[in-house]
This record gives structure tokens, sequence and C-alpha cells, in this order.
């Protein structure tokens, strides 16, 4: 009936080694222990069960740090006609747990691993300090204290919000000791976080048509990168009947949505830009910084709103850019309803993708080439439509091996019909 296990622990007697135990199962996923049950799964029971009880409640009050009270079930159940005791542990909100008279060293911090409660290594104790902290980066005073807030301030005066150095404070765009936080720097001129824009032909990443990058003001790069997108958001019809039905390329909501919360939700400790890539049939945004802790993604489709930076967030609801309640990810599946492909979602550890499907895309057949066109023909065809190439795209324009590929455009070259440009990977041919 009872077994050991990642999430059981069974302990014949109690001792204070048992503090170890429910550590590591609140510093991991949560478990049960059983006191009063042998290794092997026999109910042994104990002799002062009450006072046994008494005693977990003692050392989980006074001898284990953060306070885990909240976190605990303890109880008394009779098996077999013997008294053993439950305790039933949850994953804790305020990780590290460690044991009071140890600190946060390796000899006093546990994780459940298998069926072992082991100490954790300085790198795991300095993880979950890092993703449990009550100081989130933009409440931090920021290390440069030479902000210029001259975008915000007239962002804020278009839309009618106050200025003024207590509300500067008040939304904690200021500490109350009158220093800048991070959250002033991402809204400031000085802003170091980019987002960078790259289009491409055709659907991979083999060959760029145009890349940009936004910086200033994350309130400058959002409204920039909006209209660049805009530019991009294709509107095409098609008669149904005797009426005329106009179709952007993207849902402008759906756009929107997933360019706020890229910038609203991504982890500021990283210091690599958002990425915008837009392919012809589909546009990609890559975010540094998985989900928060402590949420995963069934939680964000069913609408669950937890931000990592809830100032950020607070200043773009103000600005009325986004509402209160998360329903920004379900809105942005309801905006492709009726559509062949949905939005795909991805989160990993460090990471948030979503995928924007061109509603307006459809597939083209290969188009075959004139057999009567020589190698070099269809590579000039090719140049006049696009204006340069590289070794890639004619392997697969022409299917021929690498080799084979370098040599026909050093044929050309040497027969001045091209110019070599560029060096590395980065070598491409135009037209002489």
């Amino acid at each position: 009936m009872y077994e050991e296990s990642e999430y059981v622990e069974l302990k014949r007697e109690l001792t204070t080694d048992i503090k170890k135990e429910i550590i590591a199962f609140a510093n991991t996923n949560g478990g049960t222990i059983y006191v009063g049950v042998d290794d092997d799964g026999k109910i042994t029971g104990l002799e002062k069960p009450q006072a046994d009880l008494e005693a977990i409640s003692g050392m989980i009050r006074e001898g284990i740090k953060s306070d885990l009270t909240l976190y605990t079930k303890i109880y008394i159940e009779q098996v077999e006609n013997k008294k053993i005791i439950i305790v039933k542990i949850i994953s804790g909100p305020n990780k590290p747990y460690y044991l009071s008279d140890k600190g946060l060293k390796s000899n006093g911090v546990f994780l459940r691993h298998g069926v072992a409660s082991v100490p954790a290594t300085d790198e795991i104790i300095k993880k979950l300090l890092s993703e449990n902290r009550k100081d989130r980066f933009e409440v931090q005073e920021c290390l440069n204290q030479d902000l210029n807030l001259k975008y915000m301030n007239e962002l804020f005066s278009n839309k009618n919000i106050d200025t003024t150095e207590s509300k500067i404070k008040t939304l904690n765009i200021k500490s109350l000791n009158n220093k800048f936080t991070n959250l002033g720097l991402l809204l400031s001129d000085e802003c170091p976080y980019t987002i960078k824009c790259a289009i491409y032909n055709g659907k991979n990443k083999i060959e760029f048509r145009d890349r940009k990058e936004f910086t200033g003001s994350i309130l400058k790069q959002i409204n920039d990168v909006s209209e660049f997108l805009e530019l991009l958001n294709k509107t095409s019809g098609k008669i149904v009947g005797l009426e005329r039905i106009d179709t952007r390329d993207y849902p402008e909501y759906a756009l929107r949505e997933t360019l706020l919360n890229a910038v609203i939700h991504r982890d500021y400790n990283f210091t690599g830009s958002i990425l915008v890539h837009i392919f012809e049939d589909r546009i990609e945004v890559v975010s540094l910084g998985g989900l928060v802790n402590g949420i995963n993604m069934n939680d964000i489709f069913i609408g669950v709103s937890e931000s990592r930076n809830p100032n950020l967030a607070n200043i773009f609801f103000r600005l009325k850019y986004v509402e209160s309640f998360g329903t920004g990810i379900g809105r942005i599946i309801e905006s492709y309803e009726g559509y062949e492909k949905e939005p795909i979602i991805i989160s990993s550890d460090n990471a948030f993708l979503v995928t924007l499907h061109n509603i307006n895309y459809k597939e083209e057949k290969q188009k075959v080439l004139p057999s009567n066109l020589s190698q070099e023909e269809q590579l000039i065809d090719y140049l006049k439509k696009y204006n340069k190439i590289s070794r890639i795209i004619v392997e697969q324009i022409l299917n021929v091996s690498k080799t084979r590929a370098n040599d026909i455009l050093g044929q050309m070259v040497n027969k001045k019909i091209i110019a070599k440009q560029g060096t590395g990977k980065s070598i491409n041919y135009v037209l002489k």
C-alpha cells in the first residue's frame, strides 16, 4: 500500500530529520510523509502519536524558514488498528525553504530527487532566490540615474496622465528616495533594450529582404513597431455575391496584443532583444523569459494573468493599450476563429514564442523553370527579380551540390556576368 517515491517518504518513527524531508518537498513539487510506516511499507504505528504530532508542528513553526504553516497539513490516521501520522506538504511560494539553524547553505536547503532528499547546491539556491525574490527587476533602483523621460512625458500629456513628482513615485518610476527605478529606465529615452524586426524572402531565414532595430523608450518602440507592422499588414479582398469582403493578412488585435505581451511580460534580467521575424506566410515574435514561476500554459489559455512586470503592465493599462484582465492570449486565438490555421504559442524555460499565420497566404505550386534555360540563365533570371543571390539559393534553384554551386558562381564571376559581395557567411552575388 505504501511505497517511497518522488512524492512519498516513509518513516518508521519520528526524528528531527523529518525537517529535511519537509523542506525538500516544499522546495520541489510537494509530497506526503507517513510517520509510523517502515521502509518496506509495513505499518508499525506510533506509541505516542499525539505527542509526535505536536512535535512535528513545532519543528515546522520553529525549525524551518520561511513559515510553512499554511502549506502543510498534519493529522493522525488509524490504519490496521495502528495510528500513524500523515504530513502533506505542497510546493511553497517562498522558496528556498531552509533549516533555521543552518541558513541558506547547502546543509540547510534540500530538494527532492527520486526517493531521496538531497542538499541543494549553491547554484540552485541562487536560482531559487532569483525566481522568488521580492525585489523584482522593475522596482530595483537603476544604476543609471541620468535619465530623460521626454517621450514618456509627451505621451502622458497627450493621454492626460499626471506627470508630477508625486505621481511618478506612485507609478514606481522613481523610488520613495527619489531615485529612478528600472521601470524608469525602460520608459526613458535611454532604454538599452530594443526590438529587432527582420523580413525574409519566402518561408525560411535563408535570405533577408530587410531588417530594422527599434530603440528609445519602450513606449516609443511599441508605437514605432506597431506602425511598421501596420504597413506590412496588407488587405486582400474577395467578392461574395454582390459584396466585397476585405481581410487583413493578420487580425489587428492579434498583432497588437502579441507585441504588447512580448514587451510587458519579458524578463528584463536578460539583455537580448525582442525578435520579430516576418515571413511571407507568418510572423514570429520571440521574447526572453518563459512563464512566470508557478504558471503553466493551461493557466494562460483559461485566462490566468500573472505579470512578471506588474508596474509596467499598469503603465500600459493607464495608456489604455491593454485590459486589466488576463484575456490577451485567449482573444488572440479567438481572432483567428473560422480561419484554417490557429496561432501557435510555445513557452520554454527562458523564452516565449507566438506564431501568427498570414490569413491571406496561399501555397503556390512549385514553378517549373523552362527547360530551354541554361543554369546560368536561370540564375540571371533570379537575379533580375531579387537583385542578389547566395550559394545556398543556387543549390536550391539548380538542385546541385555545394561544390557544383561554387563552381558555377566562380565561372560567372570570371565571365564578369556577376560580382561577389561580402565575406564569410555573408557572401552574395549581384549582376554586373
